[in-house]
């Protein structure tokens, strides 16, 4: 008998609820448990401590999860995996790229069937189930915008159709403006909230608060307090109803006490030889850095040691990784590799195992679009308590509200 399937019958778990507690299917308990497929060292640690505890946890059915979240330009889901860390349930993903869609199936292994493009949903936002919080990474697009007061002097409509058309800004607040959820969580890039002058955000703003009726706030938060990276993001939450939480209070961890690169970096004779830069590539490097210095410019590559912090994983990392080179004294940098990526933005971490089963360039690419996961799961914790009480207070809907009317394609001026 296993080491599995002695800890499983010691348990008095079944199949499903041992699923449950590691996040994989009742079927792939059993295979474990037959000796088909060895369990992960992690899945036996999990079970290990389940004994420990000395009480046979209780899993709670599906259905009865405490809210239903959506997962909009979904990547490979770092903000899924932050919703889900205080319980929530995903019911509806959306995300184009295949090999995004790839990597998120094989590490969501229960999950629903995946939607594609957003547009679709966007346009017939009944497709998409009810939920009770929204959260999406929609890519920053240009908007072309021109002032109320001017389209007002054309006599033409104005509003969020009008301003946001053409954005996938626009597809995510169609899906808002349908379902009318209690919470939605939105991220960007910091520069977002400098986009155009400001204008670009006031917009989205405008948008979210005075058409469609949310109480919003954004803040700009690092990574470095989470993972060895400096990588700053927007955040933007949204509440249907009035509500008590103050994104701006929230006391993040110090970043001096956050991690260095000897934290997720593996060993140097157990990194492939084929990530170490080509002599070609690594003289083009400090030969471009070398051009630009004599300029007074900072462009080039940036080197890095154990005991420091990197710069921002960027999708063009596949391309030549000077943005975050390993330095191997005696010997030319090389790249991170994938698995260390996953690590550098906080997907494979603790007992949660990454799998990856794409190309190197398109790991890097996945990565370089992700969020950093243990900053949104401090942000979904921090939320969790009014999150809740927003949830308890649409059940049933406050009646109250005022629904917004928005203005569809063909003209037409209808209720959300």
């Amino acid at each position: 008998m296993s080491e599995f399937s002695k800890l499983f019958l010691q348990s008095g778990l079944t199949h499903e609820e041992l699923a449950g507690e590691l996040g994989v299917s009742s079927r792939t308990v059993r295979r474990y448990e037959t000796g088909q497929t060895s369990a992960r060292p992690r899945d036996i640690r999990v079970l290990k401590g389940l004994l420990a505890a000395g009480a046979k946890p209780v899993t709670r059915p599906a259905e009865a999860a405490p809210f239903r979240f959506i997962d909009l330009f979904a990547g490979i889901g770092g903000l899924r995996l932050g919703f889900e860390s205080i319980g929530g349930r995903c019911v509806f993903t959306s995300e184009w790229d295949q090999n995004a869609r790839k990597s998120y199936a094989l590490n969501f292994r229960d999950n629903h069937e995946i939607g594609g493009d957003v547009r679709v949903f966007s346009a017939n936002p009944e497709m998409v189930p009810e939920h009770d919080v929204l959260l999406a990474g929609f890519p920053c697009q240009p908007f072309s915008i021109a002032g109320v007061s001017k389209k007002n002097s054309l006599k033409r409509p104005h509003g969020f159709l009008c301003d946001t058309q053409g954005t996938l800004f626009y597809d995510t607040a169609q899906i808002i403006a349908h379902h009318r959820p209690a919470v939605f969580v939105l991220e960007n890039v910091k520069n977002l909230k400098s986009h155009n002058g400001g204008d670009t955000f006031r917009t989205i703003m405008n948008v979210l608060e005075n058409e469609l009726g949310y109480h919003v706030q954004s803040r700009i938060i690092s990574s470095e307090p989470w993972v060895p990276q400096r990588r700053e993001r927007i955040f933007v939450v949204g509440f249907r109803e009035p509500t008590e939480f103050d994104f701006d209070a929230l006391e993040l961890p110090a970043k001096e006490a956050g991690p260095k690169l000897r934290d997720i970096l593996d060993p140097h004779e157990e990194v492939d030889a084929k990530y170490t830069l080509t002599e070609h590539l690594w003289k083009y490097l400090q030969a471009y850095k070398a051009k630009h210095q004599s300029k007074g410019n900072g462009f080039g590559y940036s080197l890095f040691g154990p005991d420091d912090v990197a710069r921002t994983l960027s999708a063009r990392y596949f391309k030549d990784g000077s943005e975050v080179l390993i330095d191997q004294p005696g010997k030319r940098p090389r790249r991170l590799t994938p698995i260390e990526c996953a690590r550098l933005m906080g997907f494979d971490r603790g007992d949660r195992r990454w799998r990856i089963e794409v190309s190197d360039t398109q790991a890097y690419r996945q990565f370089g679009n992700a969020v950093v996961v243990p900053v949104v799961e401090f942000i979904a914790k921090s939320v969790e308590p009014y999150l809740r009480t927003a949830i308890a207070v649409s059940a049933p809907e406050n009646p109250s509200r005022v629904v917004p009317t928005i203005l569809r394609p063909d003209g037409r001026r209808v209720a959300a």
